[in-house]
């Protein structure tokens, strides 16, 4: 433990949270776990405390049914630790661009009574980091009226927006323990590793690169050996990116804006991820208003996003966060990075799914379930990718789209896809 700082129990520290109180929870592999174990402690002195956040990871304890009363959670991504929660009925989703969730807590939309966040220790100057969540973490301290950091050795000291004086924290309580850990790579099938080449066609050197959350953006990554001069500029990274980095694959020379530097919101993924973040100044982990701002993703040239979807229905409206009415994600950063790219010189932007589910349910369906979310409406879709090949609806009317989409889609699934299509349109 670090001298000459003062540091208090968690249990001290969260005696400022009070009932009624709006608690921001900082993100991600930064999930303060402990923190919301100790709090949960405190839950007969409490009632109708509500949690915002986007995703978290490992149990959070607060959203179980028997602190019902005590604390809600209101959430802007349902990430899968809380996904039972809120399907019954215990918390609240908010659908809102990745993008926007800063201006919620700037313009006093969703005023933070308390931010709880996991730290780095202080350096030499006092400073300590967000780590490898900085995305909307940032903005919520700067607002927070009182700000609770739990401080852990073992996150990264990343470079960017997430660097904060320890003098802007209220409370500091020291606590140890590993980063949440996700290896997407070992859950790469047959399937997705061909998606993964169809991409990876598509991609020309010099592009920069969006990937969204999975395993097919860590199945992309694989198959860009042979690119070169690739840059990232994301929401998110993960492990996949190393390896390029390491080959000189990914060397971000040719991004028009901070160039030289893989640009993020946040990272998840392994150890190996943590580490090589950690302390390296070739990452930059800046705000998510910045990152997520069509109008700067369009700045670098041959945007390449990636991100994928539930379902699809055949005119192209893109479902990637609800199962009919079970929310089982949220908006995220998928419609920033649609239209960036959309809007970036020679940019691509592409949704990519595997034509089935893992429970053998077609991806490309006529109708989206009953209750669905549009996530990306058809008016925003260009290139849509399954293991059977690339369907490209940007100008194509109805009939056309349908026929692209029905091409790409599993074999069994074309016959009654077509006859969906020729009733619905009379012709096809």
């Amino acid at each position: 433990m670090l001298q000459n700082i003062e540091y208090k129990t968690a249990e001290e520290a969260l005696r400022v949270i009070k009932s009624g109180n709006r608690v921001f929870l900082h993100g991600s592999a930064q999930t303060p776990i402990y923190m919301l174990q100790e709090l949960a402690r405190q839950k007969d002195r409490l009632k109708d405390v509500e949690f915002v956040f986007i995703t978290v990871m490992g149990d959070i304890v607060v959203d179980k049914p028997e602190y019902e009363g005590h604390f809600r959670i209101n959430c802007m991504f349902v990430s899968e630790s809380v996904r039972q929660a809120v399907n019954e009925g215990r918390g609240d989703f908010m659908p809102i661009f990745l993008s926007d969730i800063p201006d919620l807590f700037k313009s006093n939309i969703l005023p933070i009574d308390v931010a709880i966040v996991q730290v780095s220790p202080p350096d030499a100057h006092g400073y300590c980091s967000l780590g490898v969540s900085v995305d909307i973490a940032r903005s919520a301290v700067d607002k927070a009226t009182h700000v609770i950091a739990q401080v852990n050795p073992k996150v990264p000291r990343t470079h960017g927006d997430g660097l904060m004086h320890m003098s802007r924290f209220n409370s500091l309580v020291f606590h140890e323990a590993p980063l949440p850990q996700v290896d997407y790579g070992a859950k790469t099938g047959a399937a997705e590793k061909r998606i993964g080449e169809l991409i990876a066609g598509m991609i020309e050197d010099g592009s920069t690169l969006q990937m969204g959350i999975g395993t097919i953006p860590d199945a992309v990554l694989k198959c860009l050996g042979n690119h070169k001069d690739l840059g990232v500029h994301s929401e998110m990274v993960s492990d996949g990116i190393i390896d390029l980095f390491e080959k000189d694959v990914i060397n971000n020379t040719k991004k028009r804006i901070h160039p030289h530097k893989i640009v993020t919101g946040f990272a998840v993924g392994t150890q190996a991820l943590y580490s090589y973040v950690h302390d390296n100044p070739s990452f930059a982990f800046l705000d998510i208003d910045y990152v997520n701002d069509p109008h700067t993703i369009r700045r670098n040239p041959k945007v390449v996003a990636i991100n994928s979807a539930i379902e699809i229905d055949i005119t192209g409206q893109v479902c990637a966060d609800s199962i009919g009415t079970r929310q089982f994600s949220g908006i995220g950063g998928q419609m920033d990075f649609m239209r960036g790219a959309a809007l970036s010189e020679d940019g691509k932007p592409i949704i990519a799914i595997t034509s089935r589910t893992n429970r053998g349910l077609p991806r490309i369906v006529p109708f989206l379930l009953p209750g669905a979310g549009v996530v990306t409406t058809r008016g925003h879709v260009h290139h849509v990718v399954t293991e059977y090949g690339i369907a490209y609806l940007y100008g194509k009317n109805l009939r056309q789209r349908s026929r692209e989409l029905i091409s790409i889609a599993h074999p069994d699934d074309r016959e009654f896809l077509e006859k969906a299509a020729w009733e619905r349109y009379k012709k096809f």
